[in-house]
Protein backbone atom coordinates (compact mmCIF):
# COMPACT_ATOMS: atom_id res chain seq x y z
CA UNK A 1 0.00 0.00 0.00
CA UNK A 2 1.07 3.72 -1.13
CA UNK A 3 0.58 6.00 1.91
CA UNK A 4 1.39 9.45 -0.20
CA UNK A 5 1.32 12.44 2.65
CA UNK A 6 2.35 16.19 3.04
CA UNK A 7 2.48 16.13 6.36
CA UNK A 8 -0.57 18.18 6.72
CA UNK A 9 -3.10 17.45 9.70
CA UNK A 10 -5.17 17.22 6.61
CA UNK A 11 -3.28 14.54 4.75
CA UNK A 12 -2.37 12.53 8.15
CA UNK A 13 -6.01 11.93 8.77
CA UNK A 14 -5.68 8.48 6.58
CA UNK A 15 -2.69 7.26 9.00
CA UNK A 16 -4.93 5.76 10.89
CA UNK A 17 -7.06 4.06 8.15
CA UNK A 18 -3.19 3.01 6.51
CA UNK A 19 -2.17 1.59 10.24
CA UNK A 20 -5.72 -0.43 10.21
CA UNK A 21 -5.55 -1.84 6.79
CA UNK A 22 -1.79 -2.77 7.02
CA UNK A 23 -2.12 -4.69 10.21
CA UNK A 24 -5.26 -6.58 9.37
CA UNK A 25 -3.98 -7.80 5.86
CA UNK A 26 -0.37 -7.65 7.32
CA UNK A 27 0.52 -5.13 4.83
CA UNK A 28 3.69 -3.28 3.59
CA UNK A 29 3.23 0.48 3.98
CA UNK A 30 5.46 2.76 1.70
CA UNK A 31 5.11 6.17 2.98
CA UNK A 32 5.54 8.43 -0.26
CA UNK A 33 6.58 12.23 0.81
CA UNK A 34 7.12 14.91 -2.32
CA UNK A 35 9.59 17.22 -1.46
CA UNK A 36 9.38 20.67 -2.87
CA UNK A 37 12.52 21.21 -5.58
CA UNK A 38 13.79 24.37 -4.51
CA UNK A 39 15.85 24.33 -7.82
CA UNK A 40 12.72 25.54 -9.45
CA UNK A 41 12.36 28.72 -7.68
CA UNK A 42 16.06 30.09 -7.72
CA UNK A 43 15.08 32.19 -10.56
CA UNK A 44 12.58 34.33 -8.11
CA UNK A 45 15.74 35.56 -6.45
CA UNK A 46 17.19 35.97 -9.41
CA UNK A 47 20.08 33.01 -10.19
CA UNK A 48 20.53 31.30 -6.69
CA UNK A 49 23.87 29.76 -5.54
CA UNK A 50 24.03 26.38 -6.58
CA UNK A 51 25.78 25.33 -3.03
CA UNK A 52 23.10 27.58 -0.61
CA UNK A 53 20.01 25.80 -2.98
CA UNK A 54 21.82 22.32 -2.17
CA UNK A 55 22.41 23.00 1.07
CA UNK A 56 18.58 24.42 1.72
CA UNK A 57 17.32 20.80 -0.04
CA UNK A 58 19.48 18.77 2.23
CA UNK A 59 17.91 20.75 5.17
CA UNK A 60 14.19 20.53 4.53
CA UNK A 61 15.37 16.64 3.38
CA UNK A 62 16.72 16.17 6.89
CA UNK A 63 13.54 17.89 8.89
CA UNK A 64 11.15 15.10 6.71
CA UNK A 65 12.68 12.63 7.25
CA UNK A 66 12.34 13.39 11.19
CA UNK A 67 8.40 14.06 11.00
CA UNK A 68 8.54 10.97 9.05
CA UNK A 69 9.83 8.80 11.46
CA UNK A 70 8.07 10.09 14.25
CA UNK A 71 4.85 9.31 12.51
CA UNK A 72 6.21 5.79 11.89
CA UNK A 73 7.08 4.97 15.37
CA UNK A 74 4.09 6.85 16.38
CA UNK A 75 0.85 6.72 13.70
CA UNK A 76 1.79 3.39 12.58
CA UNK A 77 2.52 1.09 14.99
CA UNK A 78 0.62 -1.81 13.83
CA UNK A 79 2.41 -1.48 10.55
CA UNK A 80 4.24 -4.79 9.76
CA UNK A 81 6.96 -2.94 7.31
CA UNK A 82 7.44 0.42 6.82
CA UNK A 83 9.18 1.90 3.93
CA UNK A 84 9.82 5.52 3.94
CA UNK A 85 10.38 7.38 0.60
CA UNK A 86 11.54 11.13 0.15
CA UNK A 87 11.32 12.38 -3.91
CA UNK A 88 11.16 15.67 -5.25
CA UNK A 89 8.72 16.53 -8.05
CA UNK A 90 5.12 17.23 -9.07
CA UNK A 91 3.31 15.57 -6.27
CA UNK A 92 0.61 13.80 -8.52
CA UNK A 93 3.21 12.39 -10.59
CA UNK A 94 5.64 10.90 -7.85
CA UNK A 95 2.53 9.37 -6.34
CA UNK A 96 1.07 7.82 -9.72
CA UNK A 97 4.94 6.65 -10.39
CA UNK A 98 5.91 5.42 -7.39
CA UNK A 99 2.73 3.50 -7.08
CA UNK A 100 3.51 2.15 -10.78
CA UNK A 101 7.18 0.97 -9.81
CA UNK A 102 6.19 -0.35 -6.15
CA UNK A 103 3.35 -2.16 -7.76
CA UNK A 104 1.57 -1.25 -4.67
CA UNK A 105 -2.14 -2.79 -4.70
CA UNK A 106 -3.31 0.62 -2.96
CA UNK A 107 -3.03 3.88 -2.48
CA UNK A 108 -4.29 5.66 0.83
CA UNK A 109 -4.85 9.57 1.03
CA UNK A 110 -6.38 11.95 2.06
CA UNK A 111 -9.08 14.29 -0.15
CA UNK A 112 -6.74 17.58 0.96
CA UNK A 113 -3.39 18.03 2.24
CA UNK A 114 -2.11 21.73 2.85
CA UNK A 115 -3.22 23.13 -0.73
CA UNK A 116 -4.29 26.37 -1.81
CA UNK A 117 -7.44 27.58 0.55
CA UNK A 118 -7.84 30.54 -1.82
CA UNK A 119 -9.60 28.23 -4.43
CA UNK A 120 -12.49 27.75 -2.31
CA UNK A 121 -14.19 24.64 -0.52
CA UNK A 122 -13.72 21.40 -2.86
CA UNK A 123 -14.30 17.77 -2.36
CA UNK A 124 -10.50 17.10 -4.02
CA UNK A 125 -7.77 18.71 -3.29
CA UNK A 126 -5.71 19.45 -6.62
CA UNK A 127 -3.17 16.44 -6.40
CA UNK A 128 -5.84 14.05 -5.52
CA UNK A 129 -7.95 14.98 -7.88
CA UNK A 130 -5.06 14.02 -10.34
CA UNK A 131 -4.45 10.79 -8.39
CA UNK A 132 -7.92 9.75 -8.59
CA UNK A 133 -8.46 10.43 -12.09
CA UNK A 134 -4.89 8.46 -13.19
CA UNK A 135 -4.54 6.10 -10.92
CA UNK A 136 -4.59 2.63 -12.57
CA UNK A 137 -5.24 0.75 -8.82
CA UNK A 138 -8.07 1.61 -6.58
CA UNK A 139 -7.25 4.70 -4.19
CA UNK A 140 -9.32 4.64 -1.08
CA UNK A 141 -9.42 8.77 -0.16
CA UNK A 142 -10.23 9.98 3.49
CA UNK A 143 -11.89 13.05 4.06
CA UNK A 144 -9.72 14.96 7.06
CA UNK A 145 -12.27 16.43 9.87
CA UNK A 146 -14.08 15.75 12.96
CA UNK A 147 -15.64 12.27 11.52
CA UNK A 148 -12.14 11.00 10.58
CA UNK A 149 -11.25 11.59 14.46
CA UNK A 150 -14.96 9.88 15.49
CA UNK A 151 -13.89 7.11 12.82
CA UNK A 152 -10.43 6.23 14.09
CA UNK A 153 -11.80 5.43 17.92
CA UNK A 154 -14.21 2.69 16.17
CA UNK A 155 -11.41 0.95 14.21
Amino acid sequence: MLWPTDLSPGSQAASAYVDMLASRFDAQVHLLYVATDFNEYDHIYGDANTKAMVKLQEKERARIEEKINNICQNDLSGCPVQIKHIVTGDPAREILEAAETLKVDLIVMATQGWGDESAGPRFFGSTTEKVVRNAKIPVFTIKPGKAVEDRKQNL
